[in-house]
């Protein structure tokens, strides 16, 4: 396969970006789409260019790192695919690709491909957490959890964080990440005393990083490699109205309390 790719290169935060073009011959459609990337950088270092900087680990679908779009598009055209589980052969000969990184501004360029995505580490430092002493590891039978609501759970706990989510929606909002590690802790027992708490620092946490509003185009759904639901988007809306009402009856209360 012979292919024209459109690379977006900047070499910081501080510098502005630019497309540039590069041929990349022999691709086999066997090839992950980093395999192709790899060959590309290969080919400019041998020339004497900067390699394309892009970020990845595991290559198997499950860090999140291999974050960028292709052709518009949140990892590329191939539903629930991460980059790194992307194909070649997905592509057709003489095809021109274009490849740039994340758009958001909670996710700032490092360098070409990379951006950075501690926002989503900060908002899990705000609440993502079962804060409760749990003790000893306890037996698997000892906290029975009713079956529907371990699914709900592990559905959520499959969100990887790779921000497919942001880059896809037109406002940029974070709110499928959220409600993803919201839906996780709190379908389990273990997460149901932090609940309301925890969904209130999150979301207020989203928006102090500069995420925008969910307006439900259910574009981060279409775009997510692990299908993650938009329904948890409702059930953290739910659980945040739910938050928000406890915090106005105990400022009323304690108003009238004075």
């Amino acid at each position: 396969m012979q292919l024209t790719l459109h690379v977006w290169r900047q070499k910081d935060r501080n510098e502005p970006g630019r497309m540039e073009t590069y041929r990349a011959e022999n691709v086999s459609p066997d090839m992950s789409f980093l395999e192709m990337l790899d060959e590309l950088n290969e080919k400019l270092i041998k020339e004497g260019h900067e390699p394309v900087a892009f970020d990845h680990d595991c290559r198997e679908g499950i860090c999140g790192s291999c974050s960028m779009m292709i052709n518009g598009m949140a990892h590329g055209p191939e539903r629930a695919t991460t980059t790194c589980q992307l194909h070649m052969r997905k592509f057709q000969d003489g095809e021109e690709l274009y490849i740039e990184p994340w758009r958001a501004k909670a996710f700032p360029v490092i360098r070409d491909l990379v951006v950075d995505r501690t926002s989503f580490d900060r908002i899990i430092a705000s609440g993502g957490y079962v804060g409760v002493n749990t003790g000893g590891t306890p037996d698997g039978n000892m906290l029975p959890v009713p079956k529907e609501k371990q699914e709900l759970a592990m559905d959520a706990a499959a969100c990887i964080g790779c921000g497919a989510c942001v880059a896809a929606c037109k406002n940029a909002s974070a709110m499928l990440f959220i409600s993803a590690k919201v839906g996780h802790l709190g379908n389990l027992p273990q997460g149901e005393p932090e609940r309301l708490k925890r969904v209130r620092k999150m979301v207020d946490q989203h928006d102090a990083e500069g995420f925008g509003h969910c307006t439900n185009q259910y574009e981060c759904e279409a775009a997510c490699p692990k299908e993650i639901s938009v329904g948890f988007i409702a059930q953290l809306n739910r659980d945040y109205w739910q938050a928000s009402l406890a915090v106005n009856t105990r400022d009323e209360s304690s108003v009238s309390a004075g």
